[in-house]
């Protein structure tokens, strides 16, 4: 056996209740209970503990269990003394127990110690503290043969217990690694279904709208290169509003198509930029925070339609955007200071996404979005946990 294995702890995993069944943690509260009581009865009969020295053995058992409690703990922390100190508190006791004329108390006492030190610790440590106390058992029983059979089945039962609660966090730990595995394959897959939806997006719309944009700069000349006239104006600046449509279509597929593969940038970069193409106020709270891919595009889509909605129902009214990182996740609010107007106004803007777009891309996050007249213009409120 490798020197790391008289040192090493039981793994956590075996430290804890994870996966006990529970009738095998009732079974283990029956016989602590059947231990106490037997502890308990055995110092009464002994006769040592009657009159005023009757409340010693209750005393003495609430103290062992609190120091069991407290030992389950120090075990959790893999702290050696402290446990050690723990374990050699309870075996005290038992020695005064065994003074006092209590050799059945006193005896439940070094067991358990045994039992304890054999379980939860470092195997080195607990077979020489397991030892010890046991050593106690044989010296009460003024070493007859039998004391030396309770040593050994105690040990056996003690590295018994190791065993089976080893065996059970080994296998916790081995469906943790498992589920991890599991939960990397599925990102995995996602990534490489989202890559191929990217490269899908950017072989049709990506190519047709920059197709789109070289035939529309090509009609603007030859309309600027014709005779001046209303019907030459008309055309050209429909063609003009086409092309900064599609323009603008092409940056937001490019967009999309870095979300998608995970390259997106930073959304308040984004939102600075929107603004300042309508001369929007612009402002940044909080510590910056890593925003997912969704959470990212649902703040960039509700700010692009909220500043939209603005211009289109409240046209030269003062804008304000505002983006709050805060503990509880990042909050989104765009307020005009133009006439108020009804909610319902807002989500049939003819956008084609509107209020009830934005609020179900908020709720999909575990978010909320709130639009509606507030003081004397509109706002539009997003909040989405981070």
């Amino acid at each position: 056996m490798r020197s790391d294995k008289w040192t090493a702890w039981p793994v956590q995993e075996s430290l804890t209740h994870l996966g006990m069944p529970r009738g095998r943690t009732g079974l283990d509260l029956v016989l602590m209970a059947a231990l106490s009581a037997w502890a308990l009865f055995g110092a009464y009969v002994s006769g040592d503990f009657s009159g005023a020295a009757g409340v010693i053995p209750p005393l003495a058992l609430l103290c062992c269990v609190a120091a069991l409690f407290a030992y389950h703990h120090t075990t959790l922390d893999n702290r050696l003394l402290p446990s050690l100190a723990l374990l050699a508190g309870i075996a005290a006791m038992g020695w005064g127990a065994s003074v006092a004329g209590g050799l059945v108390p006193s005896t439940v006492l070094w067991i358990t110690t045994a039992l304890s030190a054999m379980e939860r610790l470092p195997l080195a440590s607990g077979l020489g503290a397991g030892l010890l106390a046991l050593a106690f058992v044989v010296i009460g029983f003024d070493y007859a043969p039998g004391s030396w059979l309770t040593v050994g089945a105690v040990l056996l039962g003690g590295f018994s217990l190791r065993l089976d609660a080893q065996a059970r966090g080994a296998g916790f730990r081995l469906l943790a690694q498992e589920r991890t595995a599991r939960e990397a394959e599925a990102r995995s897959a996602a990534l490489a279904e989202r890559a191929r939806i990217a490269r899908e997006i950017h072989d049709v719309l990506a190519h047709s709208l920059s197709a789109q944009l070289v035939h529309l700069e090509a009609a603007r000349l030859q309309i600027e290169r014709g005779p001046e006239g209303p019907f030459r104006d008309q055309i050209l600046e429909r063609v003009v509003s086409a092309r900064g449509m599609a323009r603008e279509g092409l940056a937001e597929t490019r967009q999309a198509l870095s979300a998608l593969r995970g390259e997106i940038a930073p959304v308040e970069d984004y939102l600075r930029e929107l603004a300042g193409a309508d001369g929007t106020e612009s402002e940044v709270r909080g510590e910056r925070q890593q925003l997912t891919a969704e959470i990212s595009q649902t703040v960039r889509r509700v700010a692009q339609e909220a500043l939209t909605n603005a211009r289109k129902h409240a046209p030269g009214a003062k804008v304000r955007m505002l983006l709050a990182y805060e503990p509880s996740g990042v909050t989104l609010e765009v307020r005009d200071a133009g006439t108020q107007r009804d909610s319902g106004e807002l989500g049939s803007s003819g956008s084609g996404y509107g209020l009830l777009g934005m609020r179900e891309r908020a709720e999909l996050l575990g978010g909320t979005l709130e639009a509606g007249p507030e003081g004397d213009g509109f706002v539009v409120r997003l909040r989405v946990p981070v």
